[in-house]
C-alpha cells in the first residue's frame, strides 16, 4: 500500500500539463491550457487542462480527472502503477511493495501517526466521558458546540494528571519512542519517566491536507499564568511553516469559490464552518509563512485576510500581505466592527449578514493600507505620507507579475493624488528603486547561504584530513581555482558521484558503461567524473578516503555529495530492531540516479533544439530539427514510462571493458547487444 502521504507528494511534483502534454498538443488558454480530447474524437478542442488545481476537464465528452486518473487510461494501468510510474518520473520516492522491511524513515513515520491519532481518541474520549473534562465542555456550550461539532472536529481534552497519556498509551503497546517523537511526552529531568506534553487543557487536533492527525493545540481554560495556547513543536510529520489549520475541511470549498478567508483563531475557524462558510482556514497560532500561502495558492487564487485590530494583529497583517503578493494572490482585507471577531460576528449575525458585510466591506491591500494610515493621521503629515507611499510600494514590489505592478501603483496614483499633487513618474521610479533593493537583498541572502555551505564542507574537509591524512600531506593541499560550476548542484549528479567513491572499482565500472561525461551538467562534478573514470583506467584506488584527501575542490565536493541533514537514530534502531540501509540494492539505485540523469539531459536538449528551431533560416534545417525532437521526445517517454530496474540490465550484463573508450557511448536498452 501506498501511504496517503506519498499520494500527495507525488501529485504535488507531478506536472499534469507535462504529463498530458506527452499525449495531447496543448496551447495556452487563460490560466489554462486546451487540446484535442484524447478521449473522442473531435476538430475543436474542447478538452481543457488547469495546472493549478491539478485537474484536466472536456467539456465536449464529459470526461475529467486528475493527473493519476489520466495516467491510467492512457496507460490501461491500474491506480498504484500509475502513482509509481509517476513517482519514478518525478523522483519522489516510494518503498518497494515487496520489501518485508520499511525504511527507517517510513516506519517512525507510521509510528509517529499512530500515536497521534491514539492520543487524538484518548483526548476525545476524555471530553466526553472524563469529569475532570467539565471546564472543557461549558467552555465548548457556550460557543454553541454540540456533540456532532466535537466528533467533527475532533476536539478533546488532556486530563490535569502529569502522565496519564503516557500510561494509556503504553497500556496500549505504543512505543515510548514514537510519543516523544510525536511531541506527546516528554523525558522527566529525573530520568524516571515521562511527563504528558498537554495537560488540563481544550485539545484541538491540527489535520494535514489529507485528513490525518499531524500536531495538537490545546487551549487553557482557567486564569492559570501560562501560554493561552500551546502547540506542538516541529516533528517528522508536522512542519508547522507549511500547514494551515482546518485545510483538510477547506480545500474543496475553496476551490469551488476560487476564494480563501483567512482568520487568526481556531474557534473562528470552526464557527464559521457551522454556520456553512467553508472556505476559511487558520495560520495554526503561527505568523503566516511563504510555505502555508502556497498551500492555499494550491485550491485557490483569492485570499481575504481577517486580523484582529490591535497592533500585533496589524503587524501580522501587514505580513502576510507581503506573502500572499509575493505567491501571486488577489488580496483583499476585512476589518470587522469594534469588539468583533469572525466568531463572534457570525454566531451574532449569522452567514447571510457576514457574507453581506465581507461582499461589502473587504478592500484590496492599498485602499486598506491607506485607510489605516488615514486613521492614524498619517496621511496628512507629509514626512508620515511619505513614509506610506513607500511602505505600500514595498508591498507592490512582491508581485512578480510587471502588468500587475503597474496597475497598482496607478491605483495609489489616484488615491494619493490629492495629497501629493504630481504625477505618477515618482511612484515608478520609487517601485525601481525598490525592485532593486530586494534583487540585492535577495542576492545578499543566496551569497550568505553560500557561504554556510562552504562553511558545513570546509568542516568535514578538516574532519576527513584529520581522519585519513598523514600530517605531513596536510599541508600539500592547496586552493587552487575550480571549474565554474552551478550553485546548487544536481541532486543526481550528486548521488552518481556518492555511489562511486563509496562501492569503488565495480560501481565505477558499471555506471561508467552506462552514462558519459556529457550527461553532467555542472562543471564541478563533470570533472570530479572525469578523474574518476581516469583512476579507473589506472588502476589507481578509488575511495572516500582519497578524495577527501586530493586537493580542492575534491575534500568539498566530497562533503557536498555525502553530507546529510538528518541521520538515522541509533536510540530507534535499539528500539524497533532495525537498521535502515541507504542502499539496500546499490545497484538499483544506482539505476534510479542514471535513469533521472539521462532525463534531464534529454530534456536539457529539447529545450535547446527547441531554440534552435525559432532561428532556423530554412525549411530543411527545420525538418532536421523537428526529427531530432521526435527521437529523442521518444527515447524521454521510453524513458519516463519504464521502470529503471527494467530499463537497465543488471550489473553482470553490463559489465564491459572500460578502458575502451568507445564503449562510453550511450545507447538505449533496445539498441544494446
Amino acid at each position: 500500500m501506498i501511504s496517503d502521504d506519498k499520494k500527495e507528494e507525488v501529485r504535488n511534483a507531478a506536472d499534469i500539463v507535462e504529463v498530458v502534454g506527452d499525449y495531447v498538443k496543448l496551447k495556452r488558454s487563460g490560466s489554462g491550457f486546451t487540446g484535442l480530447c484524447p478521449y473522442h474524437d473531435e476538430k475543436t478542442p474542447s478538452f481543457h487542462v488547469t495546472p493549478r488545481l491539478g485537474i484536466y476537464k472536456c467539456f465536449g465528452c464529459g470526461e475529467s480527472g486528475d493527473v493519476f486518473r489520466f495516467v491510467m487510461d492512457q496507460e490501461g494501468i491500474g491506480f498504484t502503477e500509475a502513482v509509481r510510474q509517476l513517482a519514478d518520473r518525478y523522483g519522489v520516492f516510494i518503498p518497494e511493495e515487496e520489501s518485508n522491511e520499511s525504511s527507517e524513515s517510513v516506519q517512525e513515520k507510521e509510528g509517529i501517526y499512530h500515536a497521534l491519532k491514539f492520543a487524538g481518541v484518548y483526548f476525545y474520549r476524555n471530553l466526553i466521558e472524563n469529569p475532570d473534562a467539565q471546564k472543557a465542555l461549558n467552555y465548548l456550550e457556550k460557543r454553541g458546540y454540540s456533540a456532532e461539532v466535537f466528533k467533527q472536529f475532533g476536539l478533546g481534552y488532556a486530563p490535569s494528571g502529569g502522565s496519564d497519556l503516557w500510561h494509556a498509551a503504553k497500556n496500549a503497546g505504543i512505543d515510548e519512542e514514537y510519543l516523544v517523537e510525536a511531541d506527546l511526552i516528554k523525558p522527566s529531568q529525573g530520568n524516571d519517566g515521562f511527563y504528558d506534553t498537554f495537560r488540563g487543557r481544550l485539545m484541538f487536533p491540527i489535520f494535514g491536507a489529507t485528513g490525518k492527525v499531524i500536531a495538537f493545540a490545546g487551549r487553557v481554560l482557567g486564569n492559570e499564568k501560562t501560554a493561552k495556547y500551546i502547540n506542538s513543536s516541529q516533528t517528522k510529520v508536522y512542519n508547522k511553516s507549511e500547514v494551515v489549520y482546518g485545510v483538510n475541511f477547506a480545500k474543496n470549498e475553496i476551490r469551488k469559490n476560487k476564494e480563501v478567508i483567512l482568520v487568526e483563531g481556531y474557534t473562528d475557524v470552526i464557527t464559521l464552518n457551522i454556520h456553512g462558510i467553508k472556505n476559511v482556514v487558520a495560520s495554526s497560532g503561527t505568523a503566516l509563512t511563504p510555505g502555508q500561502m502556497k498551500i492555499l495558492h494550491r485550491y485557490g487564487e483569492r485570499i481575504i485576510m481577517i486580523y484582529d485590530a490591535d497592533n500585533a494583529g496589524q503587524a501580522a497583517m501587514k505580513r502576510g500581505i507581503d506573502i500572499a503578493l509575493a505567491e501571486g494572490m488577489e488580496v483583499q482585507l476585512l476589518e470587522l466592527p469594534d469588539g468583533e471577531d469572525p466568531d463572534s460576528f457570525v454566531t451574532q449575525f449569522g452567514k447571510e449578514s457576514f457574507e453581506e458585510f465581507k461582499n461589502k466591506e473587504s478592500m484590496d491591500f492599498v485602499d486598506f493600507l491607506l485607510l489605516k494610515a488615514d486613521e492614524e493621521g498619517r496621511l496628512n503629515n507629509p514626512v508620515q505620507l511619505g513614509k506610506v507611499i513607500s511602505e505600500i510600494l514595498s508591498a507592490i514590489a512582491n508581485i512578480s507579475d510587471s502588468i500587475q505592478r503597474q496597475i497598482y501603483v496607478q491605483h495609489l496614483h489616484q488615491r494619493t493624488q490629492r495629497y501629493r499633487k504630481g504625477s505618477d513618474r515618482d511612484l515608478f521610479i520609487e517601485l525601481e528603486r525598490q525592485l532593486t533593493q530586494k534583487k540585492q537583498e535577495v542576492a545578499r541572502e543566496q551569497r550568505r547561504e553560500a557561504f554556510r555551505n562552504q562553511k558545513n564542507a570546509d568542516a568535514l574537509k578538516s574532519n576527513a584530513e584529520a581522519v585519513s591524512l598523514p600530517e605531513e600531506n596536510i599541508s600539500t593541499i592547496s586552493d587552487e581555482k575550480s571549474p565554474e560550476s552551478t550553485s546548487k548542484k544536481p541532486q543526481f549528479e550528486k548521488e552518481l558521484i556518492r555511489l562511486m567513491i563509496s562501492y569503488g572499482r565495480d560501481m565505477v565500472e558499471y555506471i561508467c558503461s552506462l552514462t558519459n561525461d556529457k550527461f553532467f551538467e555542472d562543471d564541478e562534478l563533470k570533472m570530479f567524473y572525469c578523474d574518476i573514470l581516469e583512476r579507473f583506467k589506472s588502476n589507481e584506488e578509488i575511495t572516500i578516503q582519497v578524495y577527501s584527501g586530493k586537493k580542492n575542490p575534491f575534500p568539498r565536493l566530497v562533503g557536498d555529495v555525502l553530507l546529510e541533514q538528518y541521520s538515522p537514530s541509533d536510540r530507534h534502531h535499539e528500539k524497533v530492531g532495525l537498521k535502515y540501509e541507504k542502499d539496500k540494492d546499490r545497484y538499483k539505485t544506482a539505476k534510479g540516479t542514471i535513469k533521472a540523469l539521462e532525463l534531464a539531459f534529454y530534456k536539457k536538449k529539447l529545450a535547446e533544439l527547441s531554440e534552435r528551431f525559432k532561428t532556423a533560416g530554412t525549411e530543411e534545417e527545420k525538418k532536421k530539427i523537428t526529427k531530432a525532437q521526435s527521437n529523442i521526445q521518444q527515447k524521454v517517454t521510453k524513458l519516463s514510462s519504464t521502470y529503471a530496474d527494467d530499463y537497465y540490465d543488471d550489473p553482470d550484463n553490463t559489465l564491459q571493458d572500460i578502458a575502451n573508450e568507445r564503449k562510453f557511448e550511450y545507447k538505449m536498452k533496445g539498441d544494446r547487444n
